[in-house]
Parts: structure tokens; C-alpha cells; sequence
């Protein structure tokens, strides 16, 4: 009994002190009563907070403030390639009363959240040409001479013996049951004819690479050394899927073969493929058709798959022109056969 008068006194001083009770009144409202409890605790809370800053901390916060700053324009890219980037992204170049860091920041949050915003509307070819144009730009400021010093001469006669090596494995290519090996040799071919096509574009002249000719062979070339890394990374790893590796080892022993023109009817035929349905159908219905057994992966097109296999195949034909330009052989066995003069 007196603890439940001791509880209904507390009550009513805390009513008194609360200030809630009109004489005109005799009754209050329980939203008032949580509201000024709410208010007390906030100046309560807001008390505790002030008293626990000091001087020293503040100091410290300013100083990592310009840490930050001095850091964060370290890191800042030029005006130049920032307007470049927010208009790719379709967004305002600058907005009103910001600076130039800010809009640096704006394209930052805006790459994190959308990372891939229009890159398939990009003309990558064009990327290729600028970034020779910068790199070219780049060499004449620094005027920086190249590391690598062999003369064409001796890389080519490096590159022939390699390509014997390689030849002689083409008997044996896709007769194996382990096809690990045959992957290797595939792979051994294609960076030996990048490597030879890099060769034959660092031997030219200055006047010959700064002209249009020399970009657009250099941007090529720079393209398919970026379209072909799948296509290695596959061969490496050994995950490359078998209806592709057997196109590719025919390919390729008929490149090594110097049939160049075989080795094109089988690009046609991995790229384009000769099924009735280009890009392959699972089920036609619940009776079997006649041509059912034209519809199996070998023979779809693997050019319409996806980007990634288009841009490997793509790369690859680019390959199979420098090897017939490297190894020539007889006109009758060539792919629209223009003799160098």
C-alpha cells in the first residue's frame, strides 16, 4: 500500500514540474506529457555531446579535414577529362556555385553508381585512335626513347624459329585426347603473330606512325590486343568450350598448313555456322523434324552469341590476314591474294 502511494505521488510531482496542469483544467492530454519528456532528454543528450568536445579533438578533425582535402586533389583528374566523362554520362559539366572539386566528386559518385552507363553505345575503335594520339603526344613531351633495342631483323628471325617449333606440333593438332595440348599450341600462334605484328609497327619510321595510316594501324592493332584477351584467357585456363576449340584447332592446322583459304571456309563456318537457325533452337515441338540433327551447337553462329565471342572472333580474322602477310604462300591457296610491291 505504500509503494502504491509513493508511485501515485511521484506521478503527480512529476506532473506539477511538467507544468501541464491549467487551474481552468482538471485533465491533460498524454501527447503533451510525451513531448516534453522527448524535449528534456534531447537537451539532456545534447549537453553530454557538448561537453565531450574539446579543443584537441576539433583540431585533429580540422587537420584530417585538409589531410583529406590535400589528398582529394592529389587524386583529382583534369578539368579536361573531367567535362569529357560527365559528358559521356550525359550529365551538366558544372552546376551552379560549384567548384571544380565538386565536380569532381559528382563524376566519382556518379561512376560508382553506374559504373557501365552507356558502354555500348561507345565507339571503342575511336577510344583507340585517342589513346594513340595521347600516347604519341605523350612520347614527343618526354622525349622518351624505347626500352627495346633488337632490330626488326633479328625479332623475325626469332619469330620464324619459333613458328617451325609450332609447325611441326600441326600434325599431331586435334588428334589427341587431351586437348590441353592442342589449347597450347593455339595459344603459342597467336601471341607469336601479335608479337610479329608488334614488332612490324615498332620498326617503321616516326613520319610513318604519326601519319593516318600509322594511327589507324597502330589502333588496330590495339583493339585486337584488347579483343583477343578473353580468347587467351579461355586457352590458358583450358575453359575454352569445345564446339569452339575444334573450329579453332582446324583453324589452325590449316594456318600452319598454309591453307589459308580451308582455314577461312572454317572461320565462315564457326562464325556465320551453316544450321537453319543461326543462333540454335532447343525444342521445335514434340515430333522430331528432319533437320534435327543440323540443330546442335557446333553448327549456330557464334558471332550473334554474345559481345564478348563476336569481338574474339572478329580479332582473330585480323590475325589469320598478318599470318598470311608474314608466311605467303601459292595465290590459289590465299584469301583475296594482294602481293606486297
Amino acid at each position: 500500500m505504500d509503494l502504491l502511494k509513493a508511485e501515485i505521488e511521484k506521478k503527480r510531482k512529476q506532473l506539477e514540474d511538467a507544468n501541464l496542469l491549467n487551474p481552468n483544467r482538471k485533465y491533460f492530454k498524454r501527447a503533451d506529457l510525451l513531448s516534453k519528456e522527448r524535449e528534456e532528454y534531447l537537451k539532456r543528450s545534447t549537453v553530454k555531446i557538448e561537453g565531450l568536445e574539446n579543443p584537441i579533438e576539433k583540431q585533429s578533425s580540422g587537420s584530417d579535414d585538409e589531410n583529406n582535402s590535400t589528398t582529394s586533389k592529389k587524386h583529382t583528374l583534369s578539368r579536361k577529362e573531367v567535362i569529357r566523362r560527365l559528358r559521356d554520362r550525359g550529365e551538366p559539366i558544372t552546376l551552379f556555385g560549384e567548384s571544380e572539386l565538386d565536380s569532381f566528386k559528382r563524376l566519382r559518385r556518379s561512376e560508382l553508381a553506374e559504373p557501365e552507363s552507356n558502354k555500348g553505345f561507345r565507339n571503342d575503335f575511336q577510344e583507340a585512335l585517342e589513346k594513340v594520339d595521347q600516347d604519341y603526344l605523350d612520347e614527343l613531351m618526354t622525349n622518351q626513347v624505347p626500352e627495346k633495342t633488337y632490330t626488326e631483323l633479328e625479332s623475325m628471325e626469332e619469330a620464324m624459329a619459333t613458328y617451325e617449333k609450332i609447325q611441326a606440333k600441326a600434325g599431331i593438332l586435334g588428334r589427341r585426347r587431351d586437348r590441353t595440348q592442342d589449347m597450347e599450341t593455339i595459344l603459342q600462334l597467336l601471341q607469336l603473330l601479335l608479337k610479329m605484328w608488334e614488332v612490324q609497327l615498332n620498326a617503321r619510321s616516326i613520319k610513318e606512325k604519326a601519319s593516318t595510316k600509322g594511327k589507324l594501324a597502330l589502333a588496330t592493332y590495339n583493339q585486337t590486343q584488347l579483343y583477343l584477351k578473353p580468347l587467351l584467357r579461355k586457352l590458358k585456363n583450358n575453359s575454352l568450350p569445345d564446339d569452339i576449340l575444334d573450329s579453332l584447332t582446324l583453324i589452325t592446322k590449316h594456318m600452319m598448313e598454309k591453307d589459308y583459304l580451308r582455314a577461312s571456309d572454317a572461320y565462315l563456318e564457326m562464325a556465320i555456322g551453316n544450321a537453319p537457325w543461326p543462333i540454335g533452337v532447343t525444342m521445335v515441338g514434340i515430333h522430331a523434324r528432319t533437320g534435327r540433327e543440323k540443330i546442335f551447337s557446333k553448327n549456330v553462329a557464334h558471332v550473334l552469341n554474345d559481345e564478348t565471342q563476336r569481338k574474339y572472333i572478329q580479332a582473330l580474322k585480323r590475325l589469320m590476314t598478318k599470318c598470311q602477310q608474314f608466311f605467303p604462300t601459292d595465290p590459289s591457296r590465299c584469301v583475296e591474294y594482294a602481293p606486297d610491291t
